[in-house]
C-alpha cells in the first residue's frame, strides 16, 4: 500500500468526495487541494499551483466546468508532470473523444484529455454518463424540491450513473497501475428520459415532480438568473443538447462490471434509497 499521498483536486465535489472516502477506508493518505483546503488551490490562480503536487506520485483530477477552466486544468497537468507527477486519473465525460464532433462543448474536454496524454505522465481517463446525484446534490436538487425540473433535454435519454459507482471505479484506477493508458466509459444499466426520471422521482418521493422542457436559449437565461456565469450556463446548455439530440441513448456499463465485478446501480433503487435520507423532503 502506498505511503505517498494521493493529490485530490476538487476533493469536495461529487466524485472527489467519494474518492477521498474510499482511499481513506483503505488507509491511503490523501492531499486535498482546493480554495478552502489547507493546501490552497485555485484553477484560476496559477500562483497557487506551485507545490500542490510536490512529493505526490498520483493525482485525481476533476476539472472545473467551462472552456476556460478546462484549459487551465490542462496547463496545470503539464506543469505538475514537469515537476515530477507520475500518474493522472482524469474525470472526463461520456461522448468526449467520439468521432461525432458535432457538439462544441466537447472540444475543450478533448483538449484537456490530449494535454493529459501529452504531459509525460501516465494516465487513466474515465468518462461517465450524467450523475444520478445531479438530482440530489447539485443545482437540479432545487428543481426537484420545487416540483419542476426545468432543462433543455427535449425527449432525449441518458444512461444515468450513480456517483458512488464512479467513485469505486476511480479508486480502483488510482490504486492499480494496470489501469494506466485506459479509457473507461461508464453508465448505469438503462436509459431514461428526463420525463421518465421525474416519474421515478415522483414515485420515490410521493410528490408531484414534472419535467418542463425549455428552449435552449431560455435555459441559458434561467441558469444565469440563478447565478451561473454565462460561459458556464452555455456549457450546461450544450451538455443537455447532447441529450436533446438523442446522442446519449446507449448503455456503456461494461467497464463498471469488469472493474467492480457487479452491475451498476439502477436509477429506481438509487431514487428509493435517496428519498429515504430525506433530502427531497424539504
Amino acid at each position: 500500500m502506498t505511503t505517498t499521498p494521493i493529490l485530490i483536486l476538487s476533493g469536495m465535489g461529487k466524485t472527489g468526495r467519494r474518492v477521498v472516502e474510499r482511499l481513506e477506508q483503505r488507509d491511503v493518505p490523501v492531499r486535498l487541494a482546493s480554495r478552502s483546503s489547507e493546501q490552497r488551490f485555485d484553477w484560476y490562480d496559477e500562483g497557487t499551483w506551485t507545490g500542490a503536487a510536490a512529493g505526490v506520485d498520483t493525482a485525481y483530477l476533476a476539472p472545473p466546468v467551462g472552456p476556460t477552466g478546462l484549459t487551465q486544468a490542462g496547463r496545470f497537468v503539464k506543469q505538475a508532470a514537469a515537476e515530477g507527477l507520475r500518474r493522472v486519473v482524469l474525470l472526463s465525460g461520456r461522448g468526449v473523444g467520439s468521432p461525432e464532433r458535432e457538439f462544441a462543448v466537447y472540444e475543450s474536454s478533448v483538449e484537456l484529455e490530449n494535454a493529459v496524454k501529452e504531459s509525460g505522465a501516465e494516465w487513466t481517463i474515465v468518462r461517465p454518463a450524467w450523475f444520478m446525484q445531479g438530482f440530489s446534490e447539485d443545482f437540479l436538487l432545487d428543481y426537484v424540491l420545487a416540483g419542476e425540473v426545468r432543462v433543455s433535454a427535449g425527449t432525449g435519454g441518458e444512461a444515468w450513473i450513480d456517483t458512488n459507482d464512479v467513485g469505486d471505479v476511480m479508486a480502483a484506477a488510482i490504486l492499480d497501475d494496470s489501469h494506466s493508458g485506459q479509457h473507461y466509459t461508464l453508465s448505469g444499466p438503462r436509459v431514461l428520459t428526463i420525463a421518465e426520471v421525474t416519474a421515478e422521482l415522483s414515485a420515490a418521493t410521493g410528490r408531484d415532480i414534472r419535467y418542463v422542457d425549455l428552449d435552449p436559449e431560455q435555459h441559458v437565461e434561467e441558469l444565469v438568473g440563478i447565478g451561473l456565469p454565462h460561459e458556464d450556463a452555455e456549457s450546461v446548455r450544450d451538455l443537455f443538447a447532447v441529450i436533446r439530440h438523442h446522442r446519449s441513448e446507449y448503455v456503456s456499463d461494461d467497464a463498471v462490471r469488469a472493474i467492480l465485478g457487479r452491475a451498476p446501480r439502477d436509477f429506481s433503487d438509487w431514487a428509493r434509497e435517496t428519498a429515504a435520507t430525506g433530502v427531497w423532503s424539504a
